[in-house]
């Protein structure tokens, strides 16, 4: 019964996902509050129906229910209940659940913690999160439905594919589902701040968090998969340029580069139509993942499914909601202010090259990734582009960006020094020289990249900290310490006595 209880409330997130993506939007339209004030209690009702459904899909699992196609397929009564659990999202039905989950979750989260937003803002953004909701819930009754039934039960069930019989599963794709999902609520504002047609500092200081908390996400997403296909799947290496893999690491180029476009704009009022930009790229590649991996157009140990009508449904919503977001953008874009303007050599024109170098690394291993896509499409020739592509486009554009990293931070927002900044760093720089130095000469001759890698590492790492002793002001105390160590030396070489406050008050002439 629980099964059935599962799909039903399924089926009315459905509806309520509907109601979510119209009517706070025509309120918004209308500038009706209580039209727009709809879209909260949607949203978290939404969240409510779709956490039922997966803990119906979840007890199922727990239960080894294997009149449930889904579970029979994937389970089995002998696993252990953590290997149970973490079964329903190591498939393709209950992963899209999950994703749906999380999805309804952030648009929960935007409701609850968004009320300090201006209503009509709030509105859109929940409207325009309802629309991806009613999309792949549809997406999900229509084609990966994981409350199907079997008829007559089976005894037993098929087990879960042993490799995925891992803790990794268990943490990778929750947090991978977190960081791609969480940037539709910076897609969001982002197609808000287009509908509404204002676009300030403020919009980019709501959105940050937002994207800060997905990036993080991903990051430890992708951290943990690549360690986890490191000591499962015996690759000889923590990341190997699988397609799937190249699918997750887009959209964290992606976010890496709107986050740092978004604190240019929240500081500076700069670059506003670049950031919504890139808040709608970012969410696309998320998007685009999601088709890479549930189509069948890619042949990787991650690929979820490989049913061609799946396939097509995902490119719809992809057709859909890209094609639409960057019309919207094309139609509006002319109505948005640029911004300020900036010196090359500062912390914004740090962030601008910053933000080059890592869409055009995002656009090599795109097109690196569907390159042989689109041969076999034209051509019939099926072709591979593998590690030396990826290890000889990719490298040589992010070995610059990691070098001028820790310069950025430093510099002065408008106009920056770059030579007072890189004689603070100059000891940075010698320390990571002289560690890669020595691993070379103590630990490994013949790893000599390895050494540089290191080598690099630790000028990240003393960058950083150089940063942060310059910002909490102990660089500044320096400077007044000695200069009164060495005024007291030459008081007592010159035989005077060193001025009390009270005395060094009177000689100035200054009233107690």
């Amino acid at each position: 019964m629980s099964i059935e209880l599962g799909h039903f409330a399924l089926v009315l997130a459905f509806a309520l996902a509907l109601v979510q993506m119209t009517v706070p939007i025509v309120g918004a339209q209308l500038k009706n509050d209580t039209l727009m004030r709809v879209g909260e209690p949607a949203a978290l009702t939404n969240f409510m129906l779709v956490a039922l459904s997966f803990m119906a899909l979840t007890s199922a699992y727990i239960q080894s229910d294997f009149s449930v196609l889904n579970v029979w397929e994937n389970s089995h009564s002998a696993k252990p209940l953590l290997y149970k659990i973490t079964g329903t999202w190591g498939n393709h039905e209950g992963s899209m659940l999950l994703w749906v989950l999380i999805l309804v979750f952030f648009g929960a989260l935007v409701a609850v913690f968004g009320r300090n937003l201006p209503l009509s803002l709030r509105a859109n953004v929940l409207g325009v999160q309802g629309a991806i909701s009613c999309a792949f819930i549809i997406f999900i009754l229509a084609t990966s439905n994981p409350f199907a039934r079997l008829d007559p039960a089976p005894m037993e069930g098929r087990d879960l594919n042993p490799i995925l019989q891992d803790i990794g599963l268990a943490v990778h794709p929750p947090l991978l589902y977190l960081g791609y999902v969480g940037f539709s609520v910076a897609f969001s504002f982002a197609i808000a701040a287009l509908i509404e047609g204002r676009l300030d500092a403020a919009w980019a200081r709501w959105v940050r968090p937002w994207t800060l908390a997905a990036w993080m996400f991903l990051t430890g997403g992708i951290a943990m998969g690549s360690y986890w296909a490191y000591y499962e799947l015996g690759w000889g290496g923590f990341w190997f340029w699988d397609p799937v893999e190249n699918a997750s690491l887009l959209p964290w180029l992606g976010g890496t580069a709107l986050l740092h476009s978004a604190l240019v704009m929240e500081k500076r009022s700069a670059l506003k139509i670049w950031t919504v930009l890139l808040a709608i790229l970012t969410f696309s590649l998320s998007l685009l993942g999601t088709f890479l991996v549930r189509s069948g157009v890619l042949t990787s140990v991650h690929a979820f499914a490989t049913d061609p009508a799946r396939g097509v449904f995902i490119l719809c919503i992809l057709i859909l909601f890209i094609g639409g977001s960057l019309a919207l953008f094309a139609w509006r874009a002319a109505t948005l202010t640029p911004g300020g303007l900036f010196q090359p050599v500062s912390r914004e024109g740090a962030l601008v090259l910053n933000n080059l170098i890592l869409t055009t690394a995002t656009a090599t291993v795109l097109i690196g990734t569907l390159y042989p896509l689109l041969v076999e499409a034209v051509t019939g020739d099926k072709i591979s582009v593998g590690p030396p592509f990826f290890n000889l486009t990719f490298g040589p554009l992010i070995l610059p960006l990691l070098l001028i990293v820790p310069f950025g931070p430093l510099l002065a927002w408008k106009r920056g020094d770059l030579w007072a900044v890189s004689q603070r760093l100059f000891w940075a720089f010698g320390s990571a020289l002289a560690i890669a130095l020595l691993v070379v000469l103590m630990i490994d001759r013949a790893s000599v990249l390895a050494a540089l890698g290191i080598g690099l590492g630790v000028w990240l790492v003393l960058g950083a900290l150089t940063d942060l002793v310059v910002k909490s002001g102990l660089a500044r105390q320096r400077r007044p310490w000695r200069s009164a160590v060495s005024g007291g030396c030459r008081a007592r070489c010159s035989g005077r006595r060193w001025p009390t406050p009270a005395s060094g008050s009177r000689q100035s002439g200054s009233s107690p």
